[in-house]
Order: structure tokens, then sequence, then C-alpha cells
């Protein structure tokens, strides 16, 4: 069965867009088409959702969902012309907090994303800055400064990881790619031993890292299941001759990784959205 899902916020509708993805991933057996409009904050940009939102009913042949982040009360009820399942988040959270606040909330569009603390917002921007340049240790002599370094063989997953955390959680994370070189040494390269307490693996199943590694260079030796295999089993190991925590990435998304990385290693986040 598939359904079509639109999105629509007078602001960026990243919070429809997260709230929503996290209620229809609980029906696996649903195919969703979603559609962002974000910015829908003038009586023409409402009428021109509505005409698509319509089309999708007729032509999936089911009412599509709504899931709005509207603040204005005047697109609201132009959007409440639409043949839909509504899901209005600010009204149905917004409202039992104004009464438990016995205060009016101030609606205002973007508020969540704004940059409302410039110090706040110089922090994420310098953690992502650092694990720009600390990506595939480029600079191994800021490793100081890092609050996690990730280590793991090539596209396992450590740069989107050291990314994710920086934007989301404001953490310096480096990451340090681990060569064939490296694993047949069995030890540490000697750049990360003064650094083993903020360390922590990433490794993957085989088979997805050959199909990972074959989008980038096909019918390699670097992309062959045998190579993969042999890099895995070699990283496991010296994972677990230095002591190293580790997580499995095949089944996670990035924001699994990150969160269980951080919960592992005990680290806090810098930035409180």
């Amino acid at each position: 069965m598939k359904r079509t899902v639109f999105f629509i916020s007078d602001g960026t509708g990243i919070t429809a867009e997260a709230l929503g993805d996290s209620l229809l991933a609980q029906f696996e057996e649903i195919e969703f088409e979603k559609i962002t409009l974000p910015y829908i904050n003038t009586h023409e940009k409402a009428l021109e959702a509505v005409q698509s939102i319509t089309a999708a009913g007729v032509n999936d042949g089911l009412r599509p969902i709504l899931i709005d982040t509207i603040v204005n009360d005047e697109i609201r009820q132009i959007l409440n012309t639409c043949d839909t399942l509504k899901i209005d988040i600010f009204s149905t959270f917004i409202k039992p907090l104004e009464h438990e606040f016995a205060t009016k909330s101030s609606y205002s569009v973007g508020k969540s994303h704004a940059i409302v603390e410039s110090d706040r917002y110089k922090d994420r921007i310098n953690s992502i800055n650092f694990a720009l340049d600390n990506d595939d240790g480029a600079r191994t002599k800021q490793y100081n400064e890092a609050d996690i370094i990730l280590l793991g063989v090539s596209r396992c997953g450590k740069t989107p990881t050291c990314l994710y955390m920086a934007l989301q959680f404001g953490i310096r994370a480096a990451n340090y790619p681990l060569t064939e070189d490296d694993l047949e040494n069995n030890g540490l390269p000697a750049c990360l031993e003064p650094y083993k307490d903020k360390l922590y693996g990433l490794t993957i199943d085989p088979f997805q890292l050959t199909a990972i590694r074959h989008e980038r260079r096909p019918n390699s030796r670097y992309s062959s299941l045998n190579q993969c295999d042999t890099e895995i089993r070699f990283v496991e190991r010296l994972f677990a001759s230095q002591k190293i925590s580790f997580i499995n990435t095949t089944t996670f998304s990035i924001e699994e990784i990150s969160t269980r990385i951080m919960a592992a290693k005990g680290l806090q986040r810098s930035l409180n959205h």
C-alpha cells in the first residue's frame, strides 16, 4: 500500500519532517511518498499547496496525510479545506503547554531553528569545521582538542558520523582511517597511542562494505568481498587486542550510531537545542 505524505510548514519544515518520519517509521508495511513544502507563508502559496495535496489524493485514490507546523491561523484554515488526515503538530502540543504554563505561546515562525544564541551557533560551526579539518587523519596534531576519534576501515561511516555529532551535538569528532598497512602491523599507529581514551571503533558487514565500495571503485580489489572481509576481520581483531570499544554500523542509522557512541563514551552534548 502506498500513501502520500505532505510535510508543510511556514518555516523550514525540519520539525514536521523529523516528527513525521518518526511516526511513519512505525508502519513498515506501507510505502510512503514524502513531499515537503517549506515556507508556506502566503495565501497564494497555501492555495498552491492545496492544489498539490488535492491532486495527490485524486491520483492515489486515497486521502493524503498532512503533517504541519503552520503557525498562521489563516494559512491553517486554507489547508483545512483539503480532504486529508491532518496532524497539526503545534496545536496538538502547544495548547496543553499553554494550559500548563498559564500563558500564551508567542507562535513565532521558525523559532526552533533560528540563530537565537550566537555563541551556540559559533560552537556548532566550529565543531563542523573541526570534523572537516580532521577527516581521514588529515591533521593528527589536533587530536588533543578532539572529544572523540573514530577508527575504522575506508567507507565504514566515519565521516558522516563525525559530521552528524558535530552538527547535532557540538562534539569535536575526528576520524582516522585504518589502512591495510596499519592492520598488518597488529598495533595502533603511533599518532593514536597518546589518545587511546578518545578512540572508538566502527565496523560493518563485509557484504555491505563491498556494495558501498563498489559504487566508488567498481570491480577493483578495493571493493572485492575478499578484501573487505579481510580488512573487517583484521580491524575487529585490533579493536579487541587494544581494548577499544566499537560498534557494528550495518543496521544502524547515523543518528543511532552517533547517539550510541556518545552514550558509550559518556559524552555530553555541548549544544542544547
